[in-house]
């Protein structure tokens, strides 16, 4: 009979400070045998990892991938067959905006056993240290979670409902949207959101290096150039953004 093959965790290291990982995560990647890490995992979580533990970047960012999805899915069902405890470690949630679905199901066309491993996504982990309240009676009753780029030959203005995104009491997290921030503000009025909406732009977010601009939805392009803002950066478009002026307890460099 075949040897059975141990489950790659496929696992969330949080948002950026290494204290939100969570207990799970911390006790499989001070197990591991191997680490396929991506670009936003500090590197106070990499060093949980014992000394002989092999870690492989696999980082991505907009336009430029040190390894293609494609490959990283190889990469981890060839891994699972040759080590014990294979870490596959994704900042924020695996499952939102991580990839960490096409992943799994490649797993699992393969007859490869995983596990999922939550973790504290960029939307929620962001918004609380920028001190905004992704739900607030009164103010906003939903939350949604967008990104703000497509997928390469498609164009993110094709992709998105607009009109479907004018509810002023939902919130609207948008992922990766820097590049796209003009034209996200302008077809979000188009659609019917009002100029004068309060947007937060949160950049390097949970960090010592985070950074917080308090701006609307009709001067959000302006004022992400103007602070030369880079990612990553998320945005956080709805009523609750301005209650960051009253709430806002997180300072940079102190936790």
């Amino acid at each position: 009979m075949p040897k059975p093959v141990n489950p790659v965790y496929l696992v969330g290291a949080g948002p950026g400070d290494p204290e939100l990982i969570t207990v799970k995560a911390k006790r499989l990647i001070e197990s591991a045998d191997v680490l396929v890490y991506d670009l936003l995992v500090s590197e106070e979580i990499l060093k949980l990892a014992g000394p002989d533990a092999m870690r492989i970047f696999a980082g991505k960012a907009a336009r430029n991938h040190h390894m293609p999805q494609q490959e990283i899915n190889h990469l981890l069902v060839c891994l699972a067959g040759q080590h014990e405890v294979v870490v596959r470690l994704k900042g924020g949630d695996p499952f939102v905006f991580g990839r960490g679905s096409e992943e799994a199901l490649y797993l699992a066309a393969h007859d490869i056993p995983f596990e999922i491993v939550p973790g504290v996504t960029a939307a929620s982990g962001c918004a609380a240290y920028a001190g905004i309240p992704l739900t607030h009676r009164g103010l906003s009753r939903s939350v949604q979670l967008m990104t703000g780029h497509s997928m390469l030959g498609r164009s993110v203005d094709e992709d998105i409902n607009w009109e479907s995104l004018s509810d002023p009491e939902t919130t609207l997290v948008i992922y990766m949207g820097l590049t796209n921030s003009p034209l996200i503000a302008r077809r979000l009025i188009e659609g019917g959101r009002p100029g004068n909406t309060p947007v937060a732009v949160i950049q390097d977010g949970t960090t010592n290096k985070q950074r917080l601009v308090l701006t609307t939805l009709a001067q959000l392009p302006e004022d992400v150039s103007k602070a030369k803002i880079r990612s990553p950066a998320l945005f956080i478009i709805g009523e609750v953004a301005a209650l960051s002026q009253k709430l806002a307890w997180f300072k940079a460099g102190k936790s």
